[in-house]
């Protein structure tokens, strides 16, 4: 594998850190993990292989190695000064803090295949390979992450999902 090729998939990775974490600085780290573990483990990597899923599938479990790790206590850094671009109205920059929070509040399974079939246009059969999951796992957190995120947009609580079934 040359270098190149990772370089290529720096913008994907560093765009779906971001959205996992929420944190540009958390999301940086991961980010540099991910290419640290790569590079020590390029031994792994089978030539011919989806690089980009066995990337993606490097920073799942740093993720999820995180999330069982204790971690330090922070104090978050405003990110006023480094906006992103958006269009000139407020009502879409509310929407975008909006959806950032739904998202926010989703758990990280749901998170992490609807961060990647929408964001970073995944394949459903390109999830499973880099979460590690069935592809029936990847369609029904898909859905329900979907449901839930239309539910916290909309005001309703999550009480109502459930239904009696006779």
């Amino acid at each position: 594998m040359e270098r190149n090729a990772i370089l290529a998939e720096l913008p994907r990775l560093r765009r779906y850190a971001r959205a996992l974490v929420g944190d540009r600085a958390a999301a940086d780290d991961l980010v540099q993990d991910t290419l640290e573990r790569a590079w020590s483990r390029l031994t792994q990597w089978r030539a011919g292989s989806d690089l980009r899923a066995w990337l993606f599938s490097i920073m799942h479990n740093l993720r999820v190695d995180q999330l069982r790790r204790p971690g330090l206590s922070t104090v978050a850094i405003d990110d006023a000064d480094c906006l992103a671009p958006s269009r000139a109205t407020q009502s879409d920059r509310l929407e975008v803090g909006d959806l950032e929070a739904a998202l926010g509040q989703l758990p990280e399974e749901q998170r992490a295949v609807l961060l990647l079939v929408a964001l970073e246009d995944m394949s459903y059969e390109e999830v499973a390979g880099a979460l590690a999951i069935p592809l029936g796992t990847v369609m029904s957190r898909l859905s329900r992450g979907r449901e839930r995120l239309r539910q916290i947009l909309a005001g309703r609580s999550s009480s109502s999902i459930l239904r009696v079934v006779r």
